[in-house]
């Protein structure tokens, strides 16, 4: 019976271990160690990449606005403190970089109208794939504003509670909460029209 309980223990992830590595390694890219760094980098560029891929909806854009976050935190690690406090950076660093450059492009968002046409109209069956409807929400996402879409994606995409999401923007609180319940006001007039009656 120990044995077992011992071989069940052994198979939980070490997150203490983990934490450590994270620490370790932030201390020593901090003094110029290159596998260091890279080894934040691989830990991280996973959250990068999906925050900048679901605000863009474009992998292409979003690898290279993940390279430019990157680069930019290699010129700021000293000014970081902990793996905690670097997690919190980089989304932060992410969601700003994805504002600035929407704003600075005048990237053209989807169209209300496309989002609907390309769920191939009002009347879809019952059996819609998962996939198709997760593609048409990202589409309609991707019609918001910029900073209710970046609220949006660290909400949803990235299980962030508002008050985190309120530290990461520099935005009170009651202003991330507004985005939000407008946000999926639109959402859900959006899918209705899309799918009929469906919970957002």
């Amino acid at each position: 019976m120990i044995e077992n309980e011992n071989e069940v223990a052994m198979e939980q992830p070490d997150t203490t271990t983990m934490e450590l590595s994270l620490e370790e390694n932030l201390k020593k890219a901090k003094y110029g160690d290159q596998s260091a760094f890279a080894a934040l980098v691989r830990e991280h560029q996973g959250m990068v990449f999906s925050i900048a891929r679901n605000f863009f909806r474009d992998s292409a854009l979003a690898e290279d606005l993940a390279q430019e976050v990157f680069l930019h935190l290699y010129r700021n690690l000293s000014a970081l403190e902990s793996p905690d406090h670097l997690k919190f950076w980089l989304r932060r660093v992410t969601s700003h970089r994805c504002i600035d450059y929407s704003r600075r492009q005048k990237m053209k968002t989807v169209s209300m109208d496309e989002a609907n046409e390309s769920a191939s109209g009002s009347h879809l069956p019952d059996n819609l794939p998962d996939t198709m409807m997760s593609s048409t929400l990202r589409r309609i996402v991707a019609t918001l504003p910029d900073t209710p879409r970046i609220v949006v994606t660290l909400r949803y995409q990235e299980d962030l509670d508002p008050l985190e999401i309120a530290r990461i923007l520099d935005m009170p609180l009651n202003t991330v909460k507004s985005h939000l319940r407008r946000s999926l006001v639109i959402l859900r007039q959006k899918v209705t029209r899309c799918f009929g009656e469906v919970e957002v």
